[in-house]
């Protein structure tokens, strides 16, 4: 084990083994002595650090097979071996042969590549990636994994340059890496601020750079975990993440593609601190779309997202913003702009926060939909407008009549079996 100390420094300081491994074919770890099998897997994590070309198809054919039999080896080995990693040696090789194969350059974006159009990027090294990456989840997750030995080669460094990967175009890659980046920010509390700051800076970059990156979807995803963890009153940083990355990324032209991961974020920060409600507020409707459609109906649906979450009492302080922000789009040229917020009032949750305050929140909309229901283009709007108006008037007839200044109508008779059902109710009293 002496041997593999010095191998496992000498291979940090280096590109890699000067000699390739897997040109000589280790013993099985099944068919040696129990007494030799850890000095074994360990020769074996130390050849797996070997990277191959996977772009040319032909290229060391017989390695990359090996390869991908000691991989599957030492993980079945780490799985169903008590003790392995009560031995340092073994983390700071298995720090090693992790870097080694995942940190790497990644190729620059094409520009033309639109993901909605063309064929998912799958990376050729895939075969030996996923066994990587499997194996460092099974030593993340042993029962003899020791945080405090791991962390002394699983660094600050190690995990900045985890959270790059991110920026893989393969999409089974930044999967797995969200389960991975969940355990070590579990089981390495002194890096959780790093890990945090690291996320910061790849989204600075990415907002304020105009840096591509492939994994915000991924990383949003993450956030919202981490964010659920957060205890109340919250940190003057998180408050000011919120600020300054969160609401900033709904400026992005990218949204749709990490919208639901960003809305969730977001909800989660009003559910631990109702008041941030008006600055998400305000936030939201300083990036909300002039021009793409498409975009709006988004925010149209976080919109009600956030509006769900939201407190009455928030809903007070703010409806006279949101109520103005419906309306414009209540009276949109575009069809679906106009049905999504329409929709709005189909939320009973809604309808009840504006019944309240209907002498405030009634003359916000009112207008607008007696105007889009005569006068709107498209006639299923104008239908739709009118049920909405209907909802109004039968939620509160004395506010719907003042506010639109109609004159309301006289009940109606009673019909002669009404008046007859009355008197033998009257009746039935007096007896």
């Amino acid at each position: 084990m002496t041997m593999l100390i010095c191998s496992a420094g000498q291979l940090t300081k280096s590109n890699g083994p000067r000699s390739d491994p897997l040109k000589n074919q280790l013993p099985k770890l099944a068919c040696t002595k129990p007494s030799e099998r850890l000095e074994l897997f360990a020769r074996k994590l130390h050849a797996c650090c070997t990277c191959y070309n996977f772009a040319d198809e032909n290229s060391d054919l017989q390695a990359k097979e090996l390869k991908l039999v000691y991989l599957q080896e030492i993980i079945e080995y780490i799985d169903l071996t008590q003790g392995v990693l009560t031995h340092e040696p073994i983390y700071a090789l298995s720090t090693v042969m992790i870097s080694r194969n995942i940190f790497r350059t990644f190729a620059p974006k094409d520009p033309d590549y639109d993901p909605d159009e063309d064929d998912a990027i799958f990376d050729p090294a895939w075969p030996h990636l996923e066994l990587v990456y499997q194996y460092f989840l099974h030593f993340l997750e042993a029962n003899d994994f020791q945080p405090s030995i791991a962390k002394k080669y699983m660094d600050t460094r190690f995990v900045t340059r985890l959270l790059y990967v991110f920026g893989s175009d393969d999409m089974r890659e930044r999967d797995i890496l969200k389960t991975i980046l969940h355990r070590v920010y579990g089981k390495f509390l002194g890096l959780r601020a790093t890990v945090r700051r690291q996320i910061n800076n790849i989204f600075l970059a990415y907002l304020y750079d105009g840096q591509e990156f492939t994994g915000v979807a991924e990383i949003l995803e993450i956030l919202g975990s981490i964010i659920n963890g957060y205890v109340s009153p919250m940190k003057p940083e998180h408050h000011l993440f919120l600020d300054k990355i969160l609401i900033p990324l709904h400026s992005s032209k990218d949204m749709a593609f990490f919208q639901p991961q960003l809305v969730y974020c977001v909800v989660q920060y009003m559910e631990k601190d109702p008041k941030t409600a008006a600055n998400i507020l305000k936030g939201l409707f300083k990036f909300w779309p002039k021009t793409c459609s498409t975009k709006e109906v988004l925010f149209l649906g976080e919109l009600e997202e956030l509006i769900d979450a939201m407190q009455p009492g928030e809903f007070t302080k703010n409806q006279n913003l949101i109520l103005k922000q419906l309306s414009k789009c209540i009276t949109s040229h575009h069809f679906q702009v106009a049905e999504r917020s329409l929709y709005f009032f189909d939320n009973e949750y809604i309808m009840s926060l504006v019944e309240v305050n209907a002498d405030e929140c009634f003359p916000l909309v009112l207008h607008c939909l007696k105007s889009i229901s005569l006068e709107h283009w498209n006639m299923s709007i104008s239908t739709l407008a009118a049920t909405v108006l209907q909802t109004f008037k039968d939620s509160n007839p004395d506010v719907f009549y003042k506010v639109l200044g109609l004159p309301r109508p006289p009940p109606k008779p009673r019909s002669i079996a009404q008046s007859m059902w009355m008197k033998a109710a009257g009746l039935s009293r007096k007896a």
